[in-house]
């Protein structure tokens, strides 16, 4: 499987309202880092997550994170 593009070398900071959400898994999103469907074609798709009350997150921007969709720390070591 090919690498994800890196479309943030630090976490999307985000205050989200309770609801589904889709990760941007590929790094194409020009939602980021939301998906937009950019996806489509390659082998990536997208992580959906749950928020159940209002908060704020950090979700991983490097695309290479080990607990997706949440950053680990993993853009400080590319």
């Amino acid at each position: 499987m090919p690498d994800p593009v890196v479309a943030q070398s630090s976490p999307y900071a985000v205050e989200l309202a309770p609801g589904d959400y889709w990760w941007c898994a590929c790094g194409r999103s020009k939602r980021q880092p939301f998906c937009d469907g950019s996806h489509k074609g390659s082998e990536f798709t997208p992580h959906r997550f749950t928020v159940s009350e209002a908060q704020k997150v950090w979700l991983c921007g490097c695309k290479r994170t080990s607990g997706a969709p949440y950053c680990d720390g993993t853009h400080a070591k590319l």
